[in-house]
Order: C-alpha cells, then sequence, then structure tokens
C-alpha cells in the first residue's frame, strides 16, 4: 500500500480549521484519545444497546467477510476497533483520522504491519477512486461537519463490488438528541437510514440491523470487482 499524498496528509491536522464540528474538535485533545477506547468499549450499551464490541466485531464478520489480503480503509479510526478487527482477517488497513492523538493511541493499541495510519479528513479526502475493497465507518457519521460529503468520499473509494459499514446513531427525535445537535453542545448530526440510502447513489443496502437507537448498515457498490480498473494506494 503506498503512502496517502502529502496533500491529504496536511489537511485538518492539529490545527482544526473553524469548519470542524465541536465533536471533531474534541477529538484532537490527548486526553480525549486517551479515555476513547474505555468509552467505545461501555458507548452501545450506554446508549441503551445491549451489544459488546465482540458481539459488534462477530456481526461485522458474519456480514462483510473480509478476506485475507484485501484493502480496507478504516474512516475517523479513532483508537483502532475496526483497523484491528480487519488486521487479524489479515487485511491491509488504511486507519485515517483527523485526530493525531487519536492516531497515536490507535497504533499503541493495535501495533500490526498491516494498518497504516493517516492524518486526513475524509469529508474531503485526495485517496485516489476505486481503491479499496471495502471502508468502515464506526459512528464518525455523528460526529463529521458533512456527513453527505463524507458518504460520498466513502462511495468514491470503493471498487466496483466493494463493501461500506456502517455503525452510527439514527435519528430518533428525543429531546437529548435535539440537544446534542446544537453547535455548543457538539454539532452531531442523526441521519435516517432513508437519508443515508439516498446519499448513497450507486450503492445498495443488503443488511440492516438497529439495536435500540444505533444502526448497523452493510451497502455494495453495483458493478461486481472486475468490471474496473484496481487503483493501488
Amino acid at each position: 500500500m503506498n503512502p496517502v499524498p502529502p496533500s491529504a496528509q496536511s489537511q485538518e491536522n492539529l490545527n482544526p480549521e473553524p469548519t470542524l464540528s465541536a465533536a471533531q474538535r474534541s477529538n484532537l485533545f490527548p486526553l480525549t484519545a486517551a479515555g476513547y477506547a474505555w468509552w467505545r468499549e461501555r458507548s452501545l450499551r450506554a446508549l441503551g444497546a445491549d451489544f459488546t464490541l465482540e458481539r459488534e466485531a462477530a456481526l461485522f464478520r458474519a456480514l462483510c467477510r473480509p478476506q485475507a489480503g484485501q484493502d480496507w480503509l478504516d474512516v475517523g479510526t479513532s483508537a483502532g476497533f475496526y483497523a484491528g478487527v480487519l488486521a487479524r482477517a489479515d487485511c491491509r488497513v488504511l486507519a485515517v483520522d483527523l485526530s493525531a492523538p487519536m492516531l497515536r493511541e490507535g497504533a499503541r493499541r493495535e501495533p500490526d504491519a498491516r494498518i497504516d495510519w493517516a492524518q486526513l479528513n475524509m469529508e474531503r479526502s485526495d485517496l485516489p477512486a476505486a481503491s479499496f475493497d471495502g471502508v468502515t465507518v464506526g459512528a464518525t457519521l455523528n460526529e463529521t461537519r458533512g456527513p453527505a460529503a463524507l458518504l460520498a468520499e466513502c462511495a468514491r473509494v470503493l471498487r466496483p463490488g466493494g463493501q461500506l459499514w456502517l455503525m452510527y446513531l439514527r435519528r430518533t427525535g428525543g429531546p437529548l438528541q435535539s440537544l446534542f445537535e446544537r453547535p455548543a453542545a457538539g454539532g452531531l448530526n442523526f441521519p435516517d437510514p432513508a437519508w443515508v440510502a439516498r446519499h448513497l447513489p450507486g450503492l445498495t443496502r443488503t443488511d440492516g440491523l438497529g439495536v435500540g437507537a444505533v444502526q448497523f448498515e452493510r451497502y455494495v457498490r453495483d458493478g461486481r470487482p472486475d468490471d474496473g480498473a484496481r487503483e493501488t494506494l
């Protein structure tokens, strides 16, 4: 896997632009990175979904079936949960995040040579089109300032037949979601699954599971894996 283009690496690094949401900016703090894995392990239960990380990983493996030698992109990797799951399936992984402290924490927790770590903003990446067999997005869709742009980039970098795996909090209309949508309280967004599907033209949703307010979805890019040229990173 070749290095990420320098122009992509330089985007949204330690000097965040004003366009970042408050939730995105909070991830730039080393203290947030240090405690993220602890929170991630407990987050779904705290959100009303009796779902452990082990069950989440098992669901992902059962539906996506990552294969040895495949190239995967882990978007908003944070402490590297999905990157680690993929590496243990013998996939090559590019794990990206806005936050340098998160990347350092991920590399510390998942010291695997099959994982490359890169700092970039997937709302506007310079990654080559049709470069990956699969993309994972674990909760980053809720925190990003531009969810439509992030989905478009994830779709753009998928090869024909490639998979997109999403985990996010869907819209419930509850008062807490209304609070956290306010810019000062995090600027989070809570998409509806129908909205997500409309912003992924050319991809077909094959699986969807709601656990409490948590949504898991698998999409596949139209076309067979050999329909287009496979660019390499």
